[in-house]
């Protein structure tokens, strides 16, 4: 791997709780791709890491329940022919999916209230457009 994959902040992937597989991928590469195990599955144990903060933690496990096997997020990536890119590309997407799950929620929207003048202006559009139509009716011949 070529470093550290950040989450968010400071906070990072730990090589030591990474479980990698690889198999022999069905994508291009020729007769090499029969002889090589370029598909990679990235695992990480989410339920047992001592990595993240235990809000984030409990927010990555709230938002990645459907994906979750006992607790462990899996990432496939068989993309390219060679094994080392498609560690790199699955060690981004797991990554990115972190940092995705453990953002912090949105705030909520504060309801305002419409201007008088869009909300007039609207009703006189659309009464002009009334008008319009209307005019088109060949009835007052």
């Amino acid at each position: 791997m070529s470093g550290p994959y950040f989450i968010r902040g400071s906070v990072s992937l730990p090589e030591a709780e990474l479980i990698w597989r690889f198999s022999r991928s069905s994508g291009p590469g020729g007769q090499h791709v029969n002889t090589s195990d370029s598909q990679v599955e990235l695992r990480f144990d989410l339920a047992k890491t001592e990595a993240l903060p235990e809000v984030w933690k409990a927010r990555a496990l709230e938002r990645l329940a459907s994906r979750l096997v006992g607790g462990v997020v899996s990432v496939r990536a068989s993309e390219h022919r060679s094994q080392w890119r498609n560690r790199e590309t699955a060690a981004v997407r797991l990554a990115s999916l972190l940092a995705e799950a453990t953002a912090p929620p949105p705030k909520p929207r504060r309801a305002t209230k419409i201007p008088r003048g869009i909300n007039e202006r609207r009703l006189r559009e659309k009464k002009a457009r009334a008008q319009t139509k209307k005019g088109r009716s060949g009835r007052d011949w």
